[in-house]
């Protein structure tokens, strides 16, 4: 089954996000539930958010992988959202 999780940062925390962006992206590497995975982009091009589409066998287990994210570790998320997803193009 497959997950969308929506994060949308804090205001201010692209340094927050810069810090911790390496151990985030080799916890996104070293899972094999994420299909794709980016970030949101402000208006300025800066990073601001994530979308990353995870196959994992239910909500509890999507729920568990973004529980370990090191961004979440470091607070970085002002909302996260995880909602089911049908990939139909693509």
């Amino acid at each position: 089954m497959r997950f969308a999780l929506i994060a949308k940062d804090k205001p201010g925390a692209l340094e927050v996000r810069k810090a911790n962006r390496d151990a985030h992206v080799a916890y996104l590497k070293s899972s094999d539930a994420v299909e794709m995975a980016g970030p949101f982009l402000d208006d300025n091009g800066e990073m601001c958010g994530s979308l990353i589409i995870l196959d994992l066998p239910d909500m509890a287990a999507a729920e568990a992988w973004a529980a370990q994210d090191p961004y979440k570790a470091a607070d970085l998320f002002q909302s996260v959202e995880i909602t089911a997803w049908n990939k139909v193009i693509g």
